[in-house]
């Protein structure tokens, strides 16, 4: 029979185990979920979980407690969060303190990334504007929309402004949603013209 000093010292050994391998799932368990809301606001977020909660903006804003009004701007994505909103909402809502606003700041990365991927864009005083008559031209995402941009010029447009998104692409990638055969007789025609 072993003395009582060492089954309550194994004891606490177990217990601290379990709670760090819980500790480390519940970890795991939020990176995962978090991956899926990566570059969202935060806001948009708060938005759904409230819904899924079945709770009104104002009470919950009442309960942390914070303005109303400040909650709804977040809501709609107008507003970005403090760490101090951020700790409240966390604790309300009863998820690891940090998570909405490192949810923030993954927004913050994004916002920046698309303004990085705006400045590089083709020169587009060449486009048309009949070509995106249903869009903002300098609002688009030259990298994440490449194929229906690539589409669309190839089907609609004239010599000049499919040689700048060859240009801008690169042959390879224009071939890749486009085919090959289109893009090499427009090769043919850009090369005679030059």
């Amino acid at each position: 029979m072993e003395p009582k000093a060492h089954r309550l010292r194994r004891a606490v050994v177990s217990s601290v185990i379990q709670t760090t391998c819980k500790q480390f799932c519940l970890y795991l368990y939020m990176e995962m979920s978090l991956e899926k809301y990566k570059g969202i606001h935060p806001g948009l977020i708060l938005e759904r979980e409230l819904k899924k909660r079945k709770l009104k903006k104002r009470p919950f804003a009442l309960s942390l407690p914070e303005y109303p009004q400040t909650i709804n701007d977040i809501t709609k994505g107008k507003r970005n969060l403090t760490p101090e909103v951020s700790l409240k909402i966390d604790r309300a809502l009863g998820i690891e303190e940090g998570t909405m606003y490192l949810l923030q700041a993954y927004h913050a990365i994004r916002v920046e990334q698309f303004k990085a991927q705006i400045k590089r864009r083709p020169d587009l005083s060449i486009f048309r504007k009949a070509l995106f008559w249903d869009t903002d031209v300098s609002k688009l995402d030259w990298e994440r929309q490449y194929k229906s941009i690539i589409k669309r010029i190839f089907e609609r447009g004239d010599s000049r402004e499919k040689q700048a998104i060859l240009d801008f692409y690169g042959k390879d990638k224009v071939k890749e949603v486009v085919g090959s055969s289109s893009v090499d007789g427009n090769l043919a025609i850009f090369t005679q013209n030059k």
